[in-house]
């Protein structure tokens, strides 16, 4: 489930996962033999050692409750308005053990979500799925294609590089509306959402390394508006269908189809801490 490519320019900038995981194990282990060093420590805490510049994108954001038992007793079956919510507090998802990334809805997608919260009940809030649906391919009806509901299923990108990012790791998890056909023109539905490329060239069942990573310049060019403006002028992405569920803890988990998963988090991360003093 890691994949951490390498920053690029190149059409295809991932890397070998096993790389990336190794360097943070020797950091992990470098930070742990330093922290327990009678002759040299640091924390994490210094002021030269953060880069405050890479710690979230807004001011002050919003408390919302990650706990499952909190998280019902406020919201219940209103997912839409907890998704609304975790997006405007700047929310942190915790993917693969440690990589953290800020969710943000596109405008569109937030101006649908926000409609639909308004009754908790309506069809069209978005489904959360039992444990049992760990994977995207338990589901009912599943099929591998590149279409989505806006309720079982949504279209999304990973964006790497992005500056500001909450998580101190330049990562952003956004979701995107889709238009009614469950495909997206971005001149006629959301500016910002999938391209017609990226719906028929959607290959995301497969493993990550052999798919198509897009450059801000790409997604501009199939006709994106802005993202280089609002994610970085050296951000790219890769497309992903995701959907929610529950594990057996009753937490609620954003998946995508590939099988890499995300869960709310406290906005914090050992690795990110790491990836801000090393400059990775």
């Amino acid at each position: 489930k890691d994949r951490i490519p390498i920053p690029t320019t190149k059409k295809h900038p991932p890397y070998p996962t096993k790389d990336r995981t190794m360097m943070l194990t020797k950091l992990c282990a470098l930070t742990i033999g330093l922290l327990s060093s009678s002759t040299l420590a640091f924390a994490p805490s210094t002021p030269q050692r953060i880069n405050k510049t890479k710690q979230n994108m807004s001011a002050t954001p919003m408390a919302v409750p990650i706990e499952p038992s909190k998280r019902d007793a406020e919201y219940g079956r209103n997912i839409a308005k907890y998704l609304v919510d975790l997006h405007d507090a700047k929310a942190t998802f915790d993917f693969c053990g440690g990589m953290m990334f800020q969710l943000v809805l596109t405008d569109k997608l937030r101006s649908y979500l926000e409609n639909v919260a308004r009754e908790s009940d309506a069809d069209e809030q978005p489904v959360v799925f039992d444990a049992a649906k760990s994977r995207m391919f338990n589901i009912p009806e599943y099929s591998k294609n590149g279409l989505v509901d806006n309720v079982r299923l949504f279209h999304g990108r990973e964006v790497r590089k992005v500056p500001n990012a909450a998580g101190g790791m330049n990562f952003v998890l956004q979701l995107s509306l889709a238009s009614s056909d469950g495909k997206n023109d971005p001149t006629t539905n959301d500016p910002h959402g999938w391209t017609t490329q990226e719906v028929e060239g959607y290959d995301g069942w497969g493993h990550d390394v052999g798919r198509v990573w897009r450059t801000g310049e790409r997604l501009e060019q199939e006709g994106v508006v802005d993202f280089r403006k609002t994610f970085g002028q050296d951000s790219f992405t890769l497309c992903h269908r995701f959907y929610l569920h529950l594990d057996g803890r009753n937490r609620l988990w954003l998946s995508a189809e590939d099988g890499c998963e995300g869960t709310p988090s406290e906005g914090k991360s050992f690795l990110g801490d790491l990836s801000n003093m090393f400059g990775l």
